[in-house]
């Protein structure tokens, strides 16, 4: 049966038994903790007594997220900060004291403190950690954003937190851990096979600058499930001709490389985002990011590469889901993170959906795509291509747009207001003219992203062609990296400069504008649109209008 099960934080004990003797903590509610059930959720068939009392006596990992010493003010995203002073906006000692203290003495393993990234894990039975934070935790099954049905755990309405962390704790992520993202891309038909294009071709057609390779720099990929083999990207630049760049797999939250168990789902998006990124930046380190495909795990990932030494020139999401399907302490932990890479010089390059503005959501509304309305990330849509190339001539490029279900993302956060970068673009809340601004838009940039012209790769032994704009957030990324090298320095959250280029109903220096095509409810037009945004690179010239301090 559909089970809609609501959270009562003062009953955790309907199955808090589990926990043993641990002492019974004073709660109050975490705000932005609140759960809609999971899309058909069904109890799993051995959810009988037996299943809960498994279940319950499970241990798990989850991650508190607690909040900074002081806000980070806005003129400090202009400069990139050191270690030293982005302390200043992380946890302060008496939180970090306090909230691992509390966890402790109410039973729970503290297993990892990173006061920079505001981050405690810790690890303890599930029916102890359900009576720590108010919930109830079911074994369900359900139907993730990639449409399969997975296994889960499964809470719904909101948690609470012991009161002496009220205000300390500001999100707990992983106690439900429903898969929160879906890869954005997309196999080519197989009588499209003919209109593709490698890496190397892109980089001239979008004319990537010459005498730079990202030598110097580091391109960070996360990835929420799949894994890659060395065999195949060895077979795979070298069918390019090319010295392919030095790729390293890092595990996050226990997950790891795994290639070779799903060549059609996962592994396709992982050996994507490493082949764009490699070929077009292959003297860079490329740093993989496997996690749990959690929102805990999404968050670790996300914080691990950007605090990581030496901090990435770019950070490369090629994973995301509607904004709504996130709960709101999530989305406020991820764009605090994003805040934080930018503080460190990090550009983070973000797929903007590959659903059209209804973002594959099926209520009838225009939805944008999460964590690329971030306004601390760059959110990359799509295009179709049709260009020379050998020479990079291009003959024509318009909107991504196969059905209403194959076509970019686009559109305006219902979750964050318009930035200030933007506000002399026009950014409008529907597709009617008496549509008002009212969130941050979306797309930011864009690049080729339709399957049927799309990029050919190597995934576990074979050769295909791959689209979504999962592609356009490593390409941008690519492009990043080498425009840092260029200037010896990480550019950090880089709208503020190329928005500043725009001079509104003209196209942008640096930029191709696309200026035909539609993604449902938004249609291109001159200067910025929610499904192009600024338009497509032109790399080398990007690099000269770029302000130079």
């Amino acid at each position: 049966m559909n089970q809609n099960t609501e959270s009562n934080p003062a009953q955790p004990g309907a199955r808090g038994r589990h926990a043993g003797e641990a002492e019974q903590p004073q709660l109050v509610p975490l705000p932005g903790s609140t759960r809609e059930p999971a899309p058909q959720a069904l109890h799993r068939p051995a959810a009988a007594e037996a299943g809960f009392e498994a279940l319950y006596n499970e241990e798990i990992s989850v991650t508190l997220v607690l909040r900074r010493t002081q806000p980070v003010p806005d003129e400090a995203l202009g400069r990139i900060l050191s270690r030293t002073e982005l302390a200043a906006y992380g946890a302060s000692p008496a939180d970090v004291e306090l909230a691992t203290s509390t966890m402790t003495r109410l039973g729970a393993q503290v297993t990892e403190v990173d006061a920079a990234s505001r981050r405690i894990r810790i690890t303890g039975q599930v029916g102890l950690l359900c009576t720590i934070f108010g919930t109830r935790l079911e074994p369900v099954s359900s139907v993730a954003p990639d449409q399969q049905t997975v296994a889960h755990r499964h809470r719904t309405g909101g948690l609470s937190i012991p009161a002496a962390l009220e205000g300390v704790v500001v999100a707990v992520l992983g106690l439900d851990d429903r898969p929160t993202a879906r890869a954005q891309f997309h196999f080519a038909p197989a009588a499209a096979g003919s209109v593709s294009y490698t890496p190397l071709d892109l980089g001239r057609v979008y004319n990537f600058p010459a005498g730079t390779d990202g030598t110097g720099q580091v391109i960070a990929i996360l990835e929420l499930g799949g894994g890659f083999a060395a065999a195949d990207l060895d077979a795979y630049f070298g069918s390019l001709g090319i010295q392919g760049p030095a790729v390293t797999a890092i595990g996050v939250d226990g997950a790891a490389n795994a290639p070779g168990q799903d060549p059609q789902g996962a592994d396709g998006e992982v050996l994507l985002d490493i082949e764009v990124a490699g070929a077009l930046a292959p003297g860079a380190a490329i740093k993989v990011y496997f996690a749990p495909n959690t929102d805990a795990g999404f968050l670790d990932a996300l914080s691990q590469a950007a605090h990581d030494s030496p901090a990435p020139a770019a950070i490369s999401i090629s994973w995301g889901q509607s904004e709504d399907a996130w709960t709101a302490q999530a989305k406020t932990a991820f764009d605090n993170a994003l805040v934080d890479a930018a503080l460190l010089g990090v550009t983070v390059t973000v797929a903007a959906g590959d659903n059209g503005s209804a973002d594959n959501a099926g209520d009838g509304r225009n939805h944008a795509d999460f964590p690329a309305s971030s306004p601390h990330a760059l959110a990359c849509g799509g295009t179709r291509l049709s260009a020379d190339p050998v020479t990079g001539a291009v003959n024509s490029e318009t909107v991504w747009n196969d059905s209403s279900h194959s076509a970019t993302g686009g559109g305006v956060s219902d979750a964050f207001p318009l930035p200030a970068w933007q506000q002399h673009v026009t950014v409008l809340s529907g597709a009617g003219p008496a549509s008002v601004p009212q969130g941050r838009g979306v797309p930011d940039v864009a690049a080729v992203a339709d399957p049927q012209t799309g990029y050919r790769v190597r995934v576990d032994g074979s050769d295909m062609v791959i689209g979504g704009t999962s592609a356009v957030a490593p390409l941008w990324a690519a492009l990043i990296a080498r425009l840092a090298q260029s200037r010896g320095k990480g550019l950090g959250l880089l709208q503020p400069a190329l928005y500043g280029l725009s001079g509104g109903g003209a196209a942008t220096p640096g930029f191709r504008d696309i200026t035909d095509g539609n993604n449902g409810s938004y249609h291109a037009t001159p200067s910025w649109d929610a499904c192009t945004g600024l338009g497509v690179p032109d790399g080398t010239a990007l690099l000269a209008a770029l302000p130079k301090a």
